[in-house]
C-alpha cells in the first residue's frame, strides 16, 4: 500500500484518480480548495484519509497546503493534478499579482515540490495543447502580449513538463513524470469531450503505484500508458533553470 497525495481532487480527473487509488487499497489524502468543497468531497468519497484545504491560486495558501501535508508524514506519490482551464475571456489577476494560469498551473506545482518532502514519484498534469505553448519565459504573465484563454493555458501545460523535466534532472532519485490525461468529459473538459475518464485518470495512476517497469522511470511524458516526444523545447535545460529561477524569485522558495 502507497501513501498518495493528490492535488485538485474535489472532481473531475483528480477526484478519479484518488477513488481508482482507493479502490487498489491505497491511503489516498485529497485536497480541495475551500472548506465548502472539502465537505463535498468528503461526501462524495469518505474513504480517503484526509482532506487538505488551501486555495492553490494564492501563494501564501499553498504554504499552508504543503504544511497540512507534512503534518501527515511523508507520501509515496504526488500527483500534481490542480489546474484550470481556458474558458475565460479576460486576464485574471491573482492577490499576489499574477496571471492565474500561470499561479494555479504552474507556480503551485512548483511550490507544493519545493516544499513537501521528497515523494519516490512525482506525476504532473500537462494536455497535448502544449505544443501550441510558447516555449520562453518572455511574457509568463500575459503583461504584453494580447490575451488568449487558451494561449494561457498551452503555457502553462508547456511549462509543466519543463518543471518536470526539471526536477528529475535535479533529483535523479525521485521518479517525475508527465501526463496527458487526453480531452476527457469533466468540467473542464466539458460533457462534449470524446474520451472517458477512466481512460484519463489510468495513466497518472500507473505511475504513482505501478511496480511495472515501463512506470518506473523518470522525464518522461505520457499517454494513456504510452511514451510521447514533447515539445523538443521542453528538454532544454536552460529553459528548466530559467523557470526554477523565476518561480524561486516569485515564492522566495528555490527548490532544495
Amino acid at each position: 500500500m502507497a501513501r498518495i497525495f493528490v492535488t485538485g481532487s474535489a472532481d473531475g480527473l483528480g477526484l478519479g484518480a484518488a477513488r481508482a487509488l482507493l479502490d487498489d487499497g491505497h491511503e489516498v489524502v485529497l485536497h480541495a480548495r475551500s472548506e465548502q468543497r472539502a465537505g463535498e468531497v468528503h461526501r462524495a468519497e469518505p474513504r480517503a484519509a484526509r482532506i487538505l484545504v488551501g486555495d492553490l491560486s494564492s501563494i501564501a495558501a499553498t504554504r499552508g497546503v504543503a504544511e497540512q501535508a507534512h503534518a501527515t508524514g511523508r507520501f509515496d506519490a504526488v500527483i500534481h493534478n490542480a489546474g484550470i482551464g481556458y474558458t475565460r475571456s479576460r486576464r485574471v489577476v491573482t492577490a499576489d499579482g499574477l496571471e492565474q494560469h500561470f499561479a494555479v498551473n504552474v507556480l503551485a506545482a512548483y511550490l507544493l515540490t519545493a516544499l513537501i518532502t521528497r515523494p519516490d514519484r512525482l506525476i504532473y498534469l500537462s494536455s497535448g495543447m502544449h505544443t501550441g505553448g510558447a516555449p520562453n519565459l518572455d511574457d509568463p504573465q500575459w503583461t504584453k502580449r494580447r490575451w488568449s484563454g487558451s494561449g494561457a493555458y498551452s503555457d502553462t501545460k508547456l511549462l509543466d513538463i519543463v518543471l518536470m523535466r526539471a526536477v528529475a534532472r535535479r533529483w535523479p532519485d525521485v521518479r517525475a513524470n508527465a501526463v496527458d490525461p487526453g480531452w476527457v468529459a469533466t468540467r473542464m473538459g466539458g460533457r462534449g469531450a470524446p474520451e472517458s475518464l477512466v481512460d484519463g485518470v489510468r495513466t497518472q495512476v500507473w505511475l504513482a503505484s505501478s511496480d511495472d517497469p515501463a512506470a518506473k522511470v523518470t522525464g518522461r511524458y505520457f499517454y494513456h500508458q504510452r511514451a510521447r516526444e514533447p515539445l523538443a523545447a521542453t528538454g532544454s535545460a536552460e529553459l528548466q533553470d530559467r523557470l526554477l529561477g523565476y518561480c524561486a524569485e516569485l515564492t522566495g522558495t528555490p527548490l532544495p
